[in-house]
């Protein structure tokens, strides 16, 4: 064969590829709605953010972009339906730590979150704030700490679920204070918080959006909040670190990601639309108001990050002997 010739079947041999990539290029914003799912029941933070978002997107991409809520095993059934949906651009997951850097270190979970689902962009973070309900008859964190080493195991505490992020802040107070609260695991925060405001549940490492409002009510009774600083809109709730646990941190996040399969150039474009969404000052300004703080980042640093929370959260697992309920 001629060099010629050589030349040419080279380049036969490699259209398809390019065409491929084209066409995955080109399919974007994709020809039927965009699901965005969502591991937890309505009503709590992670559902206010992924529909404040996804109303953006929708208008940016003219495509309608549908927030579809699958709750249960702490947003594991979420993150496990994502990692067997089309590869097409079509499924997006707001994915949160706990399915993502917790759970595969409790239990068993049928998907591995950096092979079958690909990082897009992170999309935000907040504390969580230690509420108990009236009838418990504590003020302070050290009020709350006394009691339960008073009555031990007796006092206990909500989640999201096993492995989520409410559920490791409670067992990280639990190795840092020396106590030893009762894990209560729930399918979403709207539940959890109803059954703490019906004094049905003793205390809660809550998103503050959604104690927020009962906070200020008055039916709830916040005790500290587990971030490096007070956040803006609870100034007047101490950290769990400036409460006697110095180094104490347990931020909650949600970021974005999408079937395991799906091409870079799809990922890529995800990436763009979801950056330029948080970015934008209306958008910036309605997530303040819930609490929650916007983290665009690039596809490279979501990955990073969720591999640096991957190794502390799962030494935490391994110190407390944490294993699913």
């Amino acid at each position: 064969m001629n060099r010629f010739r050589l030349r040419r079947a080279i380049a036969l041999a490699a259209l398809p590829l390019v065409l491929a990539g084209q066409a995955d290029a080109q399919d974007f914003p994709p020809k039927k709605p965009v699901m965005m799912v969502v591991g937890f029941a309505p009503g709590g933070a992670a559902d206010a953010a992924a529909r404040l978002v996804a109303r953006k997107l929708g208008e940016n991409i003219g495509q309608n972009v549908i927030v579809d809520n699958r709750a249960g095993a702490g947003g594991n059934i979420a993150h496990q339906q994502v990692a067997n949906g089309p590869a097409d651009g079509s499924m997006l997951l707001f994915g949160s730590i706990g399915p993502l850097t917790i759970a595969p270190h409790v239990m068993k979970v049928p998907y591995d979150p950096f092979k079958d689902l690909a990082a897009v962009s992170g999309g935000v973070n907040f504390p969580n704030v230690l509420v108990v309900h009236q009838g418990l008859g504590v003020k302070t964190l050290a009020d709350f700490v006394a009691l339960s080493k008073k009555k031990p195991g007796s006092i206990d505490f909500a989640s999201t679920g096993a492995g989520s992020a409410s559920h490791l802040a409670g067992e990280l107070f639990n190795q840092r204070a020396g106590i030893d609260m009762v894990h209560v695991p729930y399918k979403g925060g709207a539940p959890a918080l109803q059954d703490l405001l019906g004094g049905r549940i003793a205390s809660y490492f809550s998103a503050p959006p959604t104690a927020l409002p009962h906070i200020e009510a008055g039916k709830l009774i916040p005790l500290a909040t587990t971030g490096p600083t007070r956040p803006a809109y609870m100034p007047n709730i101490p950290t769990v670190a400036e409460s006697g646990y110095p180094g104490f941190e347990a931020l909650n996040w949600y970021a974005f990601v999408a079937p395991g399969k799906t091409p870079a150039s799809l990922l890529d474009r995800w990436n763009t639309e979801i950056v330029k969404v948080l970015n934008d000052p209306g958008v910036k300004d309605a997530l303040n108001k819930h609490g929650l703080t916007p983290q665009p980042t690039s596809r490279a640093e979501l990955t990073s990050f969720m591999q640096k929370e991957d190794t502390k959260w799962s030494a935490i697992v391994r110190a407390r002997k944490i294993t699913a309920e």
